[in-house]
């Protein structure tokens, strides 16, 4: 047998640090350390895209009834005996309007009711009929079919956001009632309406259910009319119920079992901002096929208003639309000339130093200072309007300056230098080599640069709060210096308001506003696709 011997210098196979069992534990160690990092990472951004969508799905599930609205058509008497054809102007649109609706319910007498039965339509009807007729008074001398907003708590009723509606349950028992108006009495054939009662809130005393307002609404339909439940009483096998006639019920309709429904409103009458009443009429007219539901246009095309059918987000984007055209043509030239001259003409020194810092320290103060600053200059100062795009573009100027100052100068870095020796090599001068040949160059990055800060400044609220554009402004601006107000501002004047028509609205201007951004900032990603040269 021959021997074996090992090469020389190489010796047998020794466990050490890095070859033993501890160091083959501390390796399986660090791969789990990377692979639980890898999973945090992973859950982190899954976290984080699960919270966006949860806040975008909020947003648009609330904003969506806003973009639609309920409108209630009527015959309009519109002769020269309700309007002087000489004078148009002069007529009450809105006593003719509440008079069609009245029409409809001729049994709704006392005075109360009729306030509150006029109170279904919107109170600016009136002002809209007025001003179709004014642009169609072609329109005048018949009777018309007119379509007209209902007020916001009826629009609300019929989204489903304000009264919980129950299924209507058959009755399968005889109903007789004791009366068709007023106050009456409903007797049934067994006592199953009162098991029904105790299941929707009603206080039992002494063998009696009353119906308070903070238990559901209890109605029965029989004989084309509705009677309102208030107590209901069990004695001998039969069923005794009290109640108030909401709707005439017909004397010559026969009673028969099967022939009655029962409706149910879940929420109670003192938790709504509706009233039993309204709902019955409201439910009458839209089995008449009177009520119509169309995409909101007074939404989109009308300014501000106090009465929530009637505010309009178009006030908002007009007065965005003047701002950011001022913030650009301040913020834009001043910025580029600015950063050019301190890249490529000044000279290195402690003023440039100083300036540098304070563009760098200006970029992180607090947009509430600018507002300041401009209520101090612009306003008691210069004495310039109050709520004007002109004032709030100067101050988003201010605002926006650092950013595209900043951006501009880092765009500029970006050039190589072989680009700027080139153009002096072939005898260009200075100017020529940063205008013709560095800036295009740019471009590209400060046009991004500046788009982005745009957006940021598109949504800043504090610092026009300050100068007076959280005003109430109803007219839409048509100009620079007259009042208007923001998306942001108005979100916020919005959300403020506690009328419940109000929250789907500021919804809807949030959504708005996010178009907004999204579309500047894909602006901003196609110019830099378009003009950017790679070398």
């Amino acid at each position: 047998m021959t021997d074996i011997t090992s090469p020389i210098g190489v010796g047998p196979r020794v466990s050490g640090l890095h070859t033993g069992d501890a160091a083959k534990a501390r390796l399986r160690g660090r791969y789990a350390a990377e692979t639980r990092f890898k999973w945090i990472g992973a859950g982190a951004v899954a976290l984080s895209a699960l919270f966006l969508v949860l806040l975008l799905s909020t947003i648009v599930t609330e904003a969506l009834p806003a973009f639609r609205m309920n409108y209630l058509t009527l015959p309009i008497d519109l002769s020269a005996a309700k309007v002087d054809p000489a004078n148009p102007g002069a007529a009450n649109y809105a006593t003719i309007a509440q008079d069609a609706l009245s029409a409809k319910f001729p049994g709704v007498e006392s005075r109360q009711d009729r306030r509150l039965l006029r109170g279904l339509l919107s109170s600016g009807s009136g002002d809209i009929l007025r001003r179709d007729i004014a642009d169609d008074p072609s329109l005048l001398g018949k009777t018309v079919d007119y379509s007209f907003p209902l007020d916001d708590f009826a629009d609300l009723y019929f989204k489903g956001l304000i009264a919980d509606k129950g299924s209507d349950t058959a009755i399968a028992t005889t109903v007789a009632p004791s009366g068709t108006t007023g106050d009456i009495e409903v007797t049934f054939g067994d006592d199953s309406i009162a098991s029904l009662a105790r299941g929707y809130g009603a206080i039992e005393e002494n063998g009696v259910l009353r119906l308070t307002s903070g238990a559901a609404s209890l109605f029965v339909a029989l004989d084309g009319g509705m009677v309102k439940l208030t107590e209901i009483s069990t004695a001998g096998g039969a069923t005794v119920a009290k109640g108030t006639v909401l709707k005439p019920l017909d004397s010559n309709a026969a009673a028969a079992a099967g022939a009655a429904m029962l409706r149910v409103i879940n929420t109670p009458e003192s938790s709504r901002k509706i009233s039993d009443k309204e709902i019955v009429w409201l439910d009458e007219l839209k089995a008449q096929n009177l009520i119509q539901t169309r995409f909101n246009t007074i939404f989109f095309f009308t300014g501000a208003s106090r009465e929530p059918e009637l505010a309009g987000i178009w006030g908002a984007v007009v007065g965005s639309f003047l701002t950011m055209i001022v913030t650009l043509a301040i913020a834009f030239p001043i910025g580029v000339s600015a950063a050019l001259y301190l890249e490529e003409f000044a000279t290195k020194n402690r003023w440039t130093t100083i300036i540098e810092v304070n563009i760098n320290n200006l970029a992180a103060v607090p947009s509430i200072v600018y507002g300041l600053l401009g209520l101090a200059v612009f306003l008691n100062f210069f004495g310039l309007p109050r709520s004007a795009p002109v004032v709030g573009g100067m101050v988003l100027a201010l605002m926006t300056l650092p950013i595209i100052i900043i951006a501009s100068r880092a765009s500029l870095r970006a050039v190589p230098p072989s680009i700027r020796e080139a153009a002096l090599g072939i005898g260009a001068s200075k100017v020529q080599m940063v205008f013709h040949h560095v800036l295009p160059l740019a471009m590209p990055g400060i046009m991004t640069g500046t788009i982005l800060g745009m957006a940021h400044a598109l949504g800043e609220t504090a610092p026009l709060l300050m100068i007076g554009m959280v005003a109430f402004i109803v007219d839409i601006p048509g100009g620079f210096t007259d009042p208007a107000t923001i998306l942001p501002v108005q979100i916020f004047m919005w959300a403020d308001f506690p009328e419940a028509g109000f929250q789907q609205k500021t919804s809807a201007a949030i959504l708005i506003l996010l178009a907004f951004l999204v579309i500047m900032n894909a602006i901003a990603v196609i110019l830099r696709k378009r003009f950017e040269r790679r070398w």
